[in-house]
């Protein structure tokens, strides 16, 4: 199970961020963010599971336990699977409705993160986010 959004929240990304100066540092941070994730198991590696609008090619899985919902990602990208772990950091191990009134869009600017990603990095992003809130609303 990831320690996303349980033992590492978007405070603790959001601080460990603050202490580089340059974005270079940063996106080291988030690779290794991203080398974090427990890999998935081939056999999610499906259609069903894959997000599309990704230019990498990007996997996300969902169970519920005790009314929180858990998600799995992988990618074949590192800083993809970096940006999978901010975003889980998020929304993993949270309830649908915390997940649905989570800004979103806030956490991204106090990163600072979409500006120093190229569009199409960006709308995978979004298209990753999209796919969880959808899981929730679901629910």
């Amino acid at each position: 199970m990831s320690q996303f959004g349980t033992d590492i929240t978007t405070d603790d990304i959001l601080e460990s961020l603050s202490f580089f100066d340059s974005w270079e540092d940063r996106y080291k941070y988030i690779i290794d963010l991203g080398r974090e994730l427990p890999p998935m198991d081939e056999q999610h590696r499906t259609e069903q599971n894959f997000v599309r609008g990704c230019q990498s090619q990007v996997w996300l899985t969902s169970r519920e336990e005790g009314g929180k919902l858990y998600f799995d990602a992988d990618s074949d990208a590192f800083i993809v699977k970096g940006l999978l772990a901010v975003v889980l950091a998020a929304y993993n191990g949270k309830s649908p409705e915390a997940i649905l009134a989570f800004d979103i869009e806030d956490y991204f600017s106090r990163l600072n993160l979409l500006k120093h990603l190229s569009v199409t990095r960006g709308n995978g992003l979004r298209a990753m986010v999209k796919r969880i809130k959808d899981t929730a609303e679901a629910r």
